[in-house]
């Protein structure tokens, strides 16, 4: 439920574009032409997808594309397709664009261009039959179907037949390519590039296929400049950790650069290309995979038009062992990242989510990347003065931004800071469990940073100005209403009349609205609206949960031996348990359902856990220290994983287990340590830990998430020094808060 308008809206929704977007940064000029370039460390591609008509056969696992690592045009990997044509038979191999939330539907260029390359060679006539089609949903038509290209043979656009470990590069100018579908074919929408049976030779072939791109008619990227002498990278530094060695440079152009090329030497070897990175980055992991190693490595940019940089200067470290002190710092600092190197650059913003739509900064997740802002500042992961500068120019753009009735929208544009109605026409106003949470981060620095002589001061100043311009009030609806609400609009009022119930994460709303000391709500408030006992709280509770354990509120049944308090069903989804509890102490917290949110919060943690060691679902991967069920983007799109056999869906969210080290830091040390240890070639990025993956279904998550990143970095800080609870409780109008909500209690008894 972070994100819970995404499943009660029932909207036609729209991809943002009241807002004229700017020009493109380089991460989004990246995936306006890029098809395929990599793959996840998997067996198989996940957008990929092989099938077969016998006797004609093509060699997949579960249905997808197996991974090639021995040869690729750019490293890692490629894609490779085994195939056998024989007559009466038939077989297709289907690749499909790489996905991620929030990327641009568009795609740029006039012709499709990938590599491809035979072991043994292969005659023209032999090659496969190619189709392309173009996606449904980029055309944001429900009732299109999708519409698909005459039937081409491979070999008509190589010259000549394939020759033996050789790289060839294939170019189709799609604009010629005529439909075979009842609809035009749209290039700019492309989803899928199908290979399939061509001449039934019986014979076996192998063809492996790598950086699959729309680029211009001339063969190169359609907005690349002419070929120009790309600069050296600079400041290449290599810094070494247990498992795994962190590249970061800088230098690199603004517009003509299709990739950074990673080279590493072990034991005075060979410079060997091991990996690309897209634009805008700066950053590479090489997952080692063992403590005492040595390597070497160089960096070199790639230009749009096939021309090159010099190497850079060789840099040198070496992986090693550490405490589990020393682990945590390292996770914290990773995840710390996403809001510091990946934060907008206009805003200071924290990205909804990295790779994605550039302009799309994100208000909660703002909220909690601030809180990280402290701990980067008091770990040392950055200057206090760099942290000084970045708060300022977040409250800069905060205070340019819209608010409605002093709230925030759910989602702003980078450079305008304009409201970004990304869920749809509806979704055009204030967000206010958003803007809680953005607001709880504010308060938590507001005493962060008072003591910093004058600068501090303002910040101070500044901020106690938007705390005291929300009209927590106005989104109660009407003064007689019980709840609050979630979202108003000034062109659509309370259309969408979303009331806050619990138990979720939309808690801080209610305790900042008691709080405010300027537009406050009555406290009694947090059991008309956020506990409330009503018909229509009941059936809230029974509908987005589909069971009535919970329902009142109050739960009192035991999941796998442990008596919940308060939660619905099982607990749901382990960001009931962070969202709420970033900056807010749940030890502070009781009421008369429960002595302690800190205990509750405990054992939601632990019922999760136990369900996934006791998996009933049986999927792969579960266990004792693989666990946690929570929000994000997953194989099956966005959804709110929970512990019960409507929310398990085989996913693992790594926040979940260690954005839970306050309440399980044993075990989710532990599935620290196999998460990194383990799994950490698939699961640890410039970022820090994946955002998801599934085993069952071979999927690696393709982003970063904000949400679920700065929780990480809060959470764990919380679990050692209670930074971020000791800062937040410390506002002035904290204690006043908890006592009316005490003398509200007795009432309510």
């Amino acid at each position: 439920m972070a994100q819970m308008a995404r499943a009660c809206f029932t909207l036609v929704v729209f991809l943002c574009c009241t807002v004229l977007a700017a020009q493109p940064g380089a991460e989004t000029r990246y995936y306006q032409h890029v098809f395929f370039d990599n793959a996840a460390p998997q067996p198989v591609y996940f957008f990929s997808h092989a099938a077969q008509a016998e006797p004609s056969t093509i060699e997949s696992m579960d249905g997808r594309l197996p991974i090639e690592t021995g040869v690729f045009h750019t490293p890692p990997n490629a894609l490779r397709l085994t195939w056998q044509s024989m007559p009466h038979g038939s077989w297709e191999a289907e690749i499909h664009r790489y996905e991620f939330p929030n990327r641009q539907p568009e795609m740029v260029g006039d012709a499709l261009s990938f590599w491809i390359y035979s072991p043994e060679g292969v005659k023209a006539d032999e090659l496969p039959e190619i189709v392309l089609s173009d996606a449904a949903d980029g055309l944001r038509v429900a009732s299109y179907p999708g519409t698909f290209t005459v039937t081409e043979p491979l070999g008509k656009f190589v010259v000549g037949d394939l020759a033996a470990a050789t790289w060839v590069r294939v170019l189709i100018h799609v604009k010629d390519l005529k439909t075979a579908s009842i609809y035009p074919f749209h290039p700019e929408f492309l989803t899928s590039v199908v290979f399939h049976q061509g001449k039934a030779d019986g014979a076996k072939h192998t063809l492996i296929v790598d950086d699959v791109k729309l680029v211009g008619a001339a063969g190169k990227s359609a907005d690349a400049s002419p070929a120009t002498p790309l600069p050296a990278p600079q400041n290449l530094k290599a810094t070494g950790y247990e498992r795994h060695i962190q590249l970061q440079w800088g230098g690199e152009p603004q517009n003509e650069l299709d990739a950074v090329l990673v080279l590493r030497s072990v034991d005075g070897g060979a410079f060997m290309p091991i990996g690309i990175q897209r634009p805008g980055v700066g950053m590479y992991v090489d997952f080692i995979g063992k403590p005492d190693a040595r390597a070497e490595y160089k960096i070199q940019f790639l230009g749009e038009t096939e021309n090159k940089s010099q190497l850079s200067n060789a840099v040198s470290t070496a992986t090693h062992a550490m405490s589990d002190d020393e682990l945590l710092t390292m996770l914290e600092e990773g995840a710390f990242n996403y809001f510091w190197q990946g934060g907008g650059p206009n805003s200071g913003m924290a990205r909804e989510n990295i790779p994605g739509d550039e302009r799309i900064v994100a208000t909660g997740a703002s909220g909690f990347g601030i809180e990280a802002l402290c701990v980067g500042v008091e770990r040392k992961f950055i200057t206090r003065e760099e942290g000084l500068a970045r708060m300022e120019k977040v409250l800069n753009f905060l205070e340019r931004a819209p608010k409605y009735h002093g709230a925030w929208s759910h989602y702003m544009d980078d450079q305008t800071a304009e409201t970004m109605p990304v869920f749809g026409m509806l979704d055009n106003g204030g967000d206010l469990v958003e803007t809680s949470f953005l607001m709880q981060g504010l308060l938590t620095a507001r005493q962060y940073f008072k003591n910093d002589g004058a600068r501090g001061e303002a910040i101070y100043r500044r901020i106690t100005k938007l705390w005291e311009g929300v009209e927590w009030e106005w989104y109660r609806d009407n003064a007689t209403d019980d709840f609050l609400y979630w979202h108003w609009s000034p062109e659509w009022g309370f259309m969408i009349h979303h009331p806050l119930i619990g138990y979720n994460e939309t808690l801080p709303v209610y305790l900042l609205a008691i709080a405010s000391p300027t537009h406050p709500v009555p406290a009694s408030m947090y059991y008309s609206g956020w506990a409330s006992q009503s018909e229509r709280a009941q059936h809230y509770r029974e509908g987005w949960s589909e069971q009535s354990e919970g329902d009142h509120y109050a739960n009192g049944h035991t999941y796998n031996g442990i008596k919940l308090d308060v939660g619905v069903g099982s607990g749901g989804p382990l960001f009931f348990t962070h969202y709420p509890f970033l900056a807010f102490d749940p030890h502070a917290l009781h009421d008369r359902y429960t002595d302690s949110y800190f205990e509750n919060s405990r054992k939601i943690a632990l019922i999760n856990r136990a369900w996934c060691i006791e998996n009933p679902k049986h999927y792969k991967g579960y266990g004792a220290n693989a666990w946690g069920l929570t929000a994000g983007s997953g194989p099956f799109d966005y959804s709110a994983s929970a512990p019960d056999k409507l929310n398990d869906q085989g996913t693992i969210v790594l926040t979940g287990a260690l954005s839970s080290f306050p309440y399980t830091p044993k075990e989710s040390m532990e599935a620290f340590k196999h998460f990194y240890r383990e799994l950490g070639g698939e699961l640890w990025t410039v970022y820090g830990p994946a955002d998801n993956y599934n085993e069952t279904v071979g999927w690696v998550s393709t982003h970063s998430m904000g949400l679920n990143q700065s929780t990480i970095t809060v959470m764990i800080e919380n679990y050692r020094t209670g930074l971020l609870w000791k800062n937040f409780m410390s506002n002035p109008e904290v204690a006043p808060m908890l006592k009316k909500l005490d003398e509200a209690t007795h009432a309510a008894k």
